[in-house]
């Protein structure tokens, strides 16, 4: 049996990359001399691979499967099949975003306005196909790196990658669209995605990750409460789906477990020992599965 040859993003994704795998369960260990991570699961050897090459690599068969960002799918054109969308970038859970900017006081407002000019960007195809789409004649350039500083004298506008807006804002430049809102997605290789062996765990892991990504920001719940005061605490206490409510040793009282958001814990709790809930315990959560 062959492992599952599994390529991880190496650069703004890797952390959050890392530590999602180990919530789902796998702990990945890096070496900064290696491009091979360890990881304690003899079915899958890892790869450290840049984002933006990860789709060719997978298409080509030397990956099996890859995290990366539907954006560079789609810039490289690769033929592979995209399992699954994950709903986690570098920053937050967010959506990451290409957007067109200029300097703040450029007097371009529209994509129309950047006719005959030069804009530097690292996704130059969808660049492309974003001008096209508005009928705009510019000249693209590709960008290595450091693109915000090459306004106004290298280039008229950029296409760049943002979660925030705040390394734009601080370099004073101004959002005037939106190319392409992408998230990370789990792509695979068509052939492995055929084979059996290799369907199965993929399809495995990818349920892991998503159940840790839904888990992110929320705790678990339980306490204990009298029947008399059930209805009450019921009203005070959000809940995923109902709460589950299990009978005590002692007959008059239940024990409730639930899952909440986390940042609605510091106001729950008061409400819910107001109701006259008892032995409240908040924990936390690695995974939910639906």
């Amino acid at each position: 049996m062959r492992p599952l040859k599994l390529g991880l993003p190496k650069g703004s994704l890797q952390d959050a990359t890392l530590q999602l795998l180990a919530r789902a369960g796998w702990r990945v260990t890096v070496s900064s001399r290696s491009y091979f991570p360890s990881i304690d699961d003899s079915e899958i050897t890892c790869m450290l691979v840049r984002a933006q090459e990860m789709a060719r690599y997978v298409e080509t068969g030397a990956l099996d499967a890859g995290i990366t960002g539907r954006d560079w799918v789609l810039e490289t054109g690769a033929e592979v099949k995209e399992i699954a969308e994950l709903l986690y970038a570098k920053q937050s859970l967010a959506p990451v975003r290409w957007v067109l900017a200029v300097p703040e006081n450029a007097p371009a407002q529209t994509a129309r306005d950047l006719e005959g000019k030069v804009i530097a960007t690292e996704v130059v195809n969808l660049t492309k196909k974003y001008l096209a789409r508005h009928g705009v004649q510019a000249r693209v350039e590709f960008s290595w790196g450091a693109t915000e500083v090459k306004v106004p004298q290298l280039a008229d506008a950029i296409v760049e990658i943002t979660e925030t807006g705040s390394s734009l804002r601080a370099n004073r430049l101004r959002i005037i669209d939106t190319v392409l809102e992408s998230r990370t997605v789990f792509i695979a290789n068509p052939a492995a995605a055929k084979d059996p062996w290799k369907c199965e765990k993929i399809s495995n892991v990818v349920l892991l990750l998503q159940g840790a990504i839904a888990a992110y920001n929320k705790v678990g719940i339980m306490l204990n409460v009298r029947r008399e005061h059930l209805d009450g605490v019921l009203q005070a206490l959000p809940a995923l789906k109902n709460p589950t409510i299990s009978t005590l040793s002692d007959a008059d009282w239940v024990a409730i477990n639930t899952i909440v958001d986390e940042d609605v814990v510091r106001h729950l709790i008061p409400r819910l020992k107001a109701a006259q809930a008892q032995g409240i315990v908040e924990y936390p959560l690695n995974k939910i599965v639906l």
